[in-house]
């Protein structure tokens, strides 16, 4: 075995990690400090930024539209994270028990997926428009009046259902990965004594994988708080009167339909510390259940 090479040089290590350090401090930090402090003052295009203090935070709470959104986008992440994982599990499970055709169905399982978000979202809109929909054609034959153009609830199963289809695929690869890293010993000795195979998925399965779960579920929470924005833009445009407007859409026409930069800064600060909270809990509870070995 040849023997390892060791990287002594720190001016050499520096020079390596001086772009990740210069696209972070440009792109990550630096926004993530101006919002903060502009989140403390009134601006808007052609006037001076002027200190407030917390008044934008004052307003903010004080709003009963924006704590309804804050209520919407907590349901709609929850949801999001339940039915992706879910069915993401399901559909893992299914393509590794079957035998012939695994890659095939594993390509249809992740096509979405590879879709930009953009695109997907005026995919999805074609499939589903009230009028011109080819689902919609289905869903009607069954007696389901399509009207989610005016409809609050079915505007939010839409988005709902564009969002998850679009993430499962993503769910896919890593539940796959971990899926196949399970001893066969396991799933042969599992067999042997008669174990179902529903049985299989969640005493032997499940608990192995538990780490990338705990990974996914992080990545799941911050999708729906965050990477749902294209479907609500492009199809929804948060309405019909507010029903899809989650935050991150409310923090986008605050800055950029109403141009009030401070008081959207206060929106973006609070939606990070809400989301950094909820990652928090979710790495303490998940350490009680997590398998590591």
């Amino acid at each position: 075995m040849a023997a390892r090479e060791i990287f002594e040089s720190r001016l050499g290590a520096g020079a390596l990690l001086l772009p990740t350090m210069v696209v972070s401090v440009v792109f990550l930090y630096y926004p993530a400090v101006r919002a903060l402090l502009l989140s403390f003052h009134e601006a808007s295009f052609g006037r001076g930024n002027v200190f407030v203090g917390l008044d934008n935070y004052v307003r903010l709470f004080r709003s009963g539209d924006y704590l309804d959104s804050a209520a919407l986008t907590v349901a709609f992440a929850a949801l999001v994270v339940v039915l992706v994982m879910g069915l993401a599990l399901a559909v893992t499970f299914l393509i590794h028990e079957v035998e012939v055709g695994t890659s095939v169905y594993l390509v249809s399982a992740i096509w979405p997926y590879a879709l930009p978000p953009a695109v997907a979202g005026l995919v999805f809109l074609f499939l589903v428009h009230p009028t011109l929909g080819v689902v919609t054609t289905y869903v009607e034959a069954l007696g389901v009046e399509v009207d989610w153009f005016s409809d609050g609830p079915q505007a939010f199963a839409v988005v709902l259902v564009a969002a998850v289809w679009k993430q499962i695929g993503y769910n896919v690869i890593f539940m796959t990965a971990a899926m196949n890293n399970v001893p066969a010993s396991l799933t042969e000795t599992a067999r042997l004594d008669g174990v179902s195979r529903l049985q299989r998925l969640f005493r032997v399965y499940v608990p192995m994988m538990s780490p990338t779960l705990v990974f996914l579920a992080v990545i799941n929470t911050i999708y729906g708080f965050f990477g749902t924005f294209p479907f609500v833009d492009l199809m929804t445009k948060g309405g019909p009167a507010g029903a899809t407007n989650v935050l991150i859409y409310d923090l986008y026409r605050t800055a950029f339909q109403f141009y009030d930069f401070g008081f959207a800064s206060a929106k973006s600060v609070v939606l990070f510390v809400v989301v950094g909270l909820l990652m928090y809990v979710q790495f303490r509870v998940s350490d009680r259940y997590t398998h590591y070995g």
